[in-house]
């Protein structure tokens, strides 16, 4: 657990045992088990998350559940709005998420690195279909790829790797597949909701002279590394 998050925990943990000491002694009468109070156990570690994790969108997504569900048990929303609304809220957060990593991204902010010290990246995409992009015999240094309700599959087995390389992978409601060689070393950044990145099958070794990272972000969907 990290230094900032175990401290919001521990504030958390000092207040929650104030109030029930305070309510021990009828120093004041909070009642802690109000209609929705379980709605905290949603609200609440999103709230840690959204400033100690590196996964801004799934905490922001959850804090707006957690707070409708809460209004909802309130009696000042309805439980039925909150399926109108769910949707929409998603697709915009969605939307910001992906302006937000375009612009100030990790993956976007390596690919401008190597494209400023010269190396060529592709840029792969896949909208309501399928991509086959294969590197055989070529030079690779990076790719950017994007898959909307597609699939891309990317392989890199029989590239050329002579230096550290990036991927960053978008999969929004859809899936990426990237075919990595065993002689290099893979690092992972993901940014997830309601999807993930598998790795399971790559092991890497301090005998690998050069490195692979894999920025993604999954919004209903995966990225698979095989």
């Amino acid at each position: 657990m990290k230094k900032s998050e175990s401290i919001l925990w521990g504030a958390v943990l000092i207040a929650l045992g104030a109030i029930f000491a305070l309510k021990a002694f009828d120093i004041i009468s909070i009642n802690i088990f109000f209609d929705g109070w379980w709605t905290l156990f949603i609200i609440v570690p999103c709230i840690i998350g959204l400033f100690t994790g590196n996964e801004k969108t799934g905490n922001l997504i959850g804090i707006f559940i957690g707070v409708f569900l809460l209004l909802c048990c309130q009696g000042i929303l309805s439980f039925s709005l909150l399926w109108k609304l769910a949707i929409p809220v998603i697709i915009i957060v969605i939307g910001i998420k992906m302006i937000l990593v375009a612009v100030f991204g990790k993956g976007s902010r390596a690919l401008k690195v190597l494209e400023n010290s010269g190396a060529e990246f592709k840029r792969g995409s896949a909208a309501f279909a399928g991509n086959e992009m294969n590197f055989d015999g070529e030079v690779f240094d990076g790719a950017e790829l994007n898959a909307v309700f597609g699939g891309i599959n990317c392989d890199i087995r029989g590239a050329i790797i002579d230096r550290d390389c990036v991927i960053t992978a978008s999969a929004v409601f859809g899936g990426i597949d990237i075919y990595a060689p065993d002689n290099i070393n893979i690092i992972v950044n993901s940014n997830s909701v309601f999807g993930g990145v598998s790795n399971k099958k790559h092991i890497n070794s301090p005998q690998n002279l050069h490195t692979l990272y894999v920025n993604a972000t999954c919004i209903f969907g995966g990225v698979e590394i095989k």
